[in-house]
C-alpha cells in the first residue's frame, strides 16, 4: 500500500451496525478508505498491521473493550492515532481513555461533522510530525535528508535504500510489516516470487543498528521494536 493511500485509510472498530455503516459511508464520501471490524481482538490486530492512518474505536466492543485495545496498542509501541467513541460521559472514563493512550474522545450521540473534523485534525498533526526531516522512534534518530542515523551515540551512514527502509519501519514502529508491503512501499513495485531483496536490506540494517532492534515475525514480516520516541 502506498503511503498516500495509507494516510487516508481509516480503521473503524464499532459493533453497532448502523453506526459503523454510517461512519464508513460518510468517511468514504469524503475521500477516505475504510475498514470496519466489530470486536476488540480483531481491532487490535488490524491496528498493529501498519495499514491504517487512524482508528476510530468504540469503547463497548465485545471481547477486549476499547480501553484494553488502546492500552495494549501503546504497550506494544504502536503510534497509531486513536479516537475513542463511547456512550459514557463520565469524566473518569474520559480521563481513563486518554491516559490509556487515546488521542481524542467523543461521546455518542454526535453529528458526523464532529468525527470528520477530529479525524482531519489528527491526520494533519500526524502528517506534520512525519514530514519532519528528523524522525525519532524506537531509540533511533534518523536525519532523512542526510541519510544519517544516530543510535547509542553512534553515527551511521545509510544508503538511500537503507534510509528509506529504516524510515518506513520507524514510521510504523511496533507494527508488523509484510515483505510484500515493504517491497511495494519502499521499492515501489509488486512482490515477485522468490525475491529476497527485502530480507537482504533488513540484514544490512541489522548489522548497523543491532540485530535485536528488528524482529522477524514468522510467517508475517518484520517489526521495529522499542519505544515510540527516541
Amino acid at each position: 500500500m502506498s503511503q498516500s493511500r495509507q494516510r487516508r485509510h481509516l480503521l473503524i472498530a464499532e459493533d453497532e451496525a448502523h453506526i459503523a455503516s454510517s461512519l464508513s459511508e460518510r468517511f468514504t464520501a469524503h475521500g477516505f478508505r475504510t475498514t470496519v471490524v466489530t470486536d476488540g481482538e480483531t481491532a487490535r490486530r488490524a491496528a498493529m498491521s501498519g495499514r491504517f492512518a487512524l482508528m476510530v474505536l468504540d469503547i463497548g466492543l465485545p471481547g477486549e473493550d476499547g480501553f484494553t485495545v488502546v492500552t495494549r496498542l501503546r504497550a506494544a509501541s504502536s503510534a497509531l492515532p486513536v479516537i475513542i467513541l463511547t456512550a459514557r460521559d463520565a469524566v473518569a472514563d474520559t480521563v481513563y481513555g486518554l491516559e490509556g493512550g487515546a488521542d481524542d474522545y467523543m461521546t455518542k450521540p454526535f453529528s458526523f461533522e464532529e468525527p470528520l473534523a477530529r479525524v482531519r485534525l489528527r491526520l494533519r498533526l500526524r502528517l506534520r510530525e512525519t514530514d519532519s526531516s528528523v524522525l525519532r522512534r524506537a531509540g533511533i534518530a534518523l536525519e532523512t535528508r542526510a541519510r544519517q542515523a544516530y543510535v547509542d551515540g553512534r553515527i551511521l551512514q545509510l544508503s538511500a535504500r537503507e534510509a528509506a527502509l529504516l524510515e518506513h519501519l520507524m514510521r510504523n514502529a511496533g507494527s508488523v510489516l509484510s515483505r510484500e508491503d515493504l517491497l511495494s512501499d519502499v521499492w515501489g513495485y509488486e512482490a515477485s516470487e522468490g525475491s529476497n531483496v527485502v530480507d537482504v536490506y533488513i540484514r544490512y540494517l541489522r548489522r548497523k543498528l543491532g540485530a535485536s532492534r528488528i524482529t522477524t515475525v514468522r510467517g508475517q514480516g518484520y517489526r521495529l521494536e522499542g519505544d515510540e520516541l527516541a
